[in-house]
């Protein structure tokens, strides 16, 4: 486990802590801040993002490494408390470049909208990261491995970076003065997030809203126009990997159609939304409705409880499956990484109340409870122990059994559609 997998590791609870204090905050103010299916929704697309960062590491760090031992221009120190400090500075003035461009360029976009696809704004949606976005954004921060920053400088700055944007996914802080006019803060990525035209596409900063106010992206948010999450062509899906390739393959779908080749390539470089002309003539889109119904299917809240119980078991395997990757080998690793991944994608379809996701769980609560027992093994530990291969055996054996159970009580949702449950 490198230094930001274990901080990341470490600061996993604090994260949850804080969510708990944002919600009981929430509930106290008579608002409802959270639903079920979108937090565990948001919290897995972070997982599966840790999970695909170990194999990216080539792309996001490799290069790095090799540009500033063969490229630097300069032998920056890393116990220089200057190095450290402009490191910072520099690292948000690129972030705020590869920030709007992920905006601005239809490429980038579709690793970026993972961050934007939740119809709900709290600390759950900061957890919500790309699973893609190490195959270009490394590119936007080679400049500091050419100026000579260590790869450890680099390394600690970006999740300072990162951990600072943590806190300001949240509609529980109102607006802090000067605070805003200097920082990215609550209200300033609030609306960033919104859909509304008044605030879309503004305030890319990280830690600094001074770079938007620099290079004109700045815009306040106004409570008479209040924020509406989400992207412009909604997702509609619980299924985290086809909320990280959802744009990829629109995108694909409409080169395709495309009758000339130079819109089949400038459609992947030009702004988000664009078409050529021939392609939006035969293949109209509705306008967006800022109004809408944000998805939310109906789920007993049995199932809920069930979604949540087998995500928090997803979420140990997780953090054991960061803590192998010093030592593992690759294919363990590839192994567990497929595992976690269509666990979490029948989950998705679990709080889509899809017929097909409740055979699905069982196959993989079944599988889940007996394959350990019957190896002895389980990934990256050979031998399992006994107990906690028995404990598999309970939990996962005891899941299976509930799901015909829940089975029913999903179809008598399904035949009575206007008695919305809750997510």
């Amino acid at each position: 486990m490198n230094t930001q997998e274990l901080i990341i590791t470490w600061a996993t609870p604090f994260f949850f802590v804080l969510i708990a204090i944002e919600l009981m905050v929430a509930r106290l103010r008579g608002r409802r801040a959270y639903r079920s299916n979108d937090s565990i929704n948001s919290i897995g697309l972070g997982v599966m993002s840790q999970i695909a960062g170990v194999f990216l590491k080539l792309l996001t760090l490799g290069i790095y490494a090799w540009c500033v031992e063969h490229l630097a221009l300069f032998a920056l120190p890393a116990n220089s408390l200057w190095v450290w400090v402009s490191g910072l500075v520099l690292y948000d003035l690129l972030y705020y470049w590869l920030h709007r461009m992920g905006h601005e360029v239809n490429i980038l976009w579709a690793a970026h909208v993972v961050h934007h696809q939740s119809e709900e704004y709290n600390l759950s949606t900061a957890l919500r990261q790309t699973s893609t976005g190490g195959l270009l954004g490394w590119v936007f921060y080679l400049p500091m491995a050419v100026l000579g920053y260590p790869l450890q400088v680099f390394v600690v700055i970006a999740l300072i970076d990162l951990l600072y944007q943590f806190w300001v996914h949240t509609e529980q802080i109102g607006k802090l003065g000067w605070f805003d006019r200097v920082f990215c803060s609550p209200s300033n990525h609030r609306a960033h997030h919104a859909t509304n035209d008044r605030y879309l596409d503004h305030n890319y900063g990280g830690i600094l809203i001074l770079w938007d106010r620099l290079f004109g992206t700045f815009v306040e948010e106004d409570d008479r126009d209040p924020p509406v999450y989400g992207t412009r062509s909604p997702l509609h899906s619980w299924n985290p990997l086809w909320a990280n390739v959802e744009v990829y393959w629109a995108t694909a779908v409409e080169a395709h159609r495309a009758s000339r080749w130079r819109d089949k390539l400038q459609i992947w470089l030009r702004r988000p939304g664009w078409r050529p002309v021939d392609v939006a003539a035969r293949y109209p889109r509705p306008d967006y409705d800022i109004g809408r119904e944000i998805y939310n299917p109906p789920m007993p809240a049995a199932l809920a409880t069930y979604c949540l119980v087998q995500f928090a078991l997803l979420l140990g395997m997780a953090t054991h499956f960061l803590g192998l990757t010093a030592h593992a080998s690759l294919g363990t690793l590839l192994g567990y990484a497929l595992y976690m991944v269509a666990s979490l994608s029948v989950i998705g379809a679990l709080m889509e109340s899809r017929r097909a996701a409740f055979w699905l769980e069982g196959a993989r609560t079944l599988l889940t409870a007996m394959l350990p027992l019957l190896f002895g093994r389980w990934f990256g530990v050979d031998p399992l122990a006994t107990p906690a291969a028995l404990a598999l055996l309970v939990m996962f054996g005891l899941s299976a059994l509930l799901l015909p159970w829940l089975g029913v009580l999903r179809a008598a949702v399904a035949a009575a559609p206007n008695q919305r449950v809750p997510g």
